[in-house]
């Protein structure tokens, strides 16, 4: 096996397997999200929440042992079960079961996106106008501060 450093962030390790040779990522950062299982996602979440597996298994109608098998992956919970962690956790069904590469982990900016695409045409088109003129402003005044 070879490791190749790949910027500040993360390492590839080169592994061959038969004739094919897979990249392995060893990620920090928000990649990691990616390639972590439902179990270690619920687990993240609750902790950022500063939630026991007890008070995250009342709020979703559960037990906290219950709570405990769904974090090391021993069991799934059924789509409902999911979509009330998921709520409580305020990240996405998707995320948590698939670990969505396109993550909206904050319901209310997904909230918000929703509203946005409700608007009429003329409004949305306004509304992204200035989206993109802080999101450039913010660019350039990173740029220019280096």
């Amino acid at each position: 096996m070879d490791w190749f450093p790949i910027g500040k962030t993360f390492v590839v390790c080169m592994a061959q397997i038969s004739t094919l040779i897979l990249p392995y990522p060893l990620i920090s950062g928000h990649l990691k999200h990616f390639f972590m299982t439902f179990g270690e996602r619920v687990v993240l979440h609750r902790k950022q929440l500063k939630l026991s597996q007890d008070d995250l298994g009342k709020k979703v109608g559960t037990s906290a042992p219950i709570i405990g098998r769904y974090e090391r992956d021993e069991i799934k919970p059924s789509i409902e079960t999911a979509k009330k962690i998921a709520d409580e956790l305020g990240v996405t069904v998707d995320y948590l079961i698939a670990g969505s590469s396109n993550m909206v982990l904050d319901k209310k900016l997904l909230k918000r996106i929703e509203d946005i695409e409700a608007l009429p045409a003329e409004e949305k088109d306004k509304v992204y106008y200035f989206i993109d003129m802080a999101i450039t402003y913010n660019k350039t005044k990173k740029a220019f501060a280096k």
